[in-house]
């Protein structure tokens, strides 16, 4: 398996996540995660197959691997690397993702994301589940959008989403996201119409109420402070996008979910 198709409609709910310490030298682990899927950030070299396809790992690599693959490890030494285990929901388009690839000038960053939410974990789940979802997307947009063109996306856009992503709770304005793209304002808007479908201003948006839903369901943070973390702090202005984007004020919407209870297996 060297690509995997990764659905991003909706939050991740993260079951686990840590740092591991693998090895010595010659030792191997042969494993599948059935429910699961697995994020990686490598420290060290190692052999992986993924559902029968090898792929090597080095440091500065990350790997995303779905539900149900064998993974076999073949370590060449002591083996360091930060991971995650979630569950994805599958609603959304899915964006093909390699298995394997090199995390680039984004693997400082990744790796904050990651040692930020192992430092949550323990105390605040949401937050790490916040902190390994902006980690997702920036994985995603390491590699094109596999939609059906030929033409690959527009870098300044994945530029552009990774600035977006990163600052959901900040103020957010297009002359600023156009800087940080390095394109001029009418330029991104075009570009990243194209390679969405949306303005940039709906998918703000659309991002912001994404995960305060996630936030509504997932966590026990107050609403004002869900509101903050999305970048509404304004509550009538918050209570209004949950209305209109969400169908509910987020009283109900937490309401309903806890009434619906956790999912029967």
């Amino acid at each position: 398996m060297r690509e995997t198709a990764v659905p991003l409609g909706e939050p991740p709910v993260v079951t686990s996540v840590g740092f591991a310490v693998h090895g010595p030298a010659g030792h191997t682990d042969v494993f599948r995660l059935p429910d699961l899927w697995q994020l990686h950030l490598y420290r060290y070299e190692a052999g992986l197959t993924v559902a029968g396809t090898a792929h090597a790992i080095r440091p500065g690599r990350v790997s995303i691997v779905p539900p149900g693959a064998v993974c076999r490890y073949d370590y060449r030494g002591r083996s360091e690397h930060l991971y995650a285990h979630l569950r994805l929901p599958a609603t959304g388009e899915p964006r093909t993702v390699p298995v394997v690839q090199d995390a680039g000038p984004e693997l400082p960053t990744l790796s904050t994301l990651m040692h930020q939410a192992v430092a949550a974990w323990p105390s605040t789940p949401a937050r790490a589940a916040a902190e390994i979802w902006t980690a997702l997307w920036r994985v995603a947009h390491l590699a094109p959008a596999a939609r059906g063109r030929q033409d690959a996306t527009h870098p300044a856009v994945n530029t552009a989403i990774a600035h977006i992503e990163a600052r959901l709770a900040s103020p957010l304005t297009v002359p600023d996201i156009a800087k940080a793209a390095g394109l001029s304002h009418t330029h991104l808007t075009r570009v990243f119409r194209a390679a969405t479908g949306s303005t940039v201003v709906a998918y703000i948006r659309q991002r912001r109420l994404a995960r305060a839903r996630h936030l509504l369901r997932e966590s026990t943070l107050s609403i004002s402070a869900i509101a903050a973390q999305v970048g509404i702090p304004d509550l009538q202005a918050f209570n209004k996008a949950c209305r209109r984007d969400l169908g509910a004020s987020p009283r109900v919407l937490r309401a309903a979910h806890r009434a619906a209870g956790p999912p029967t297996r």
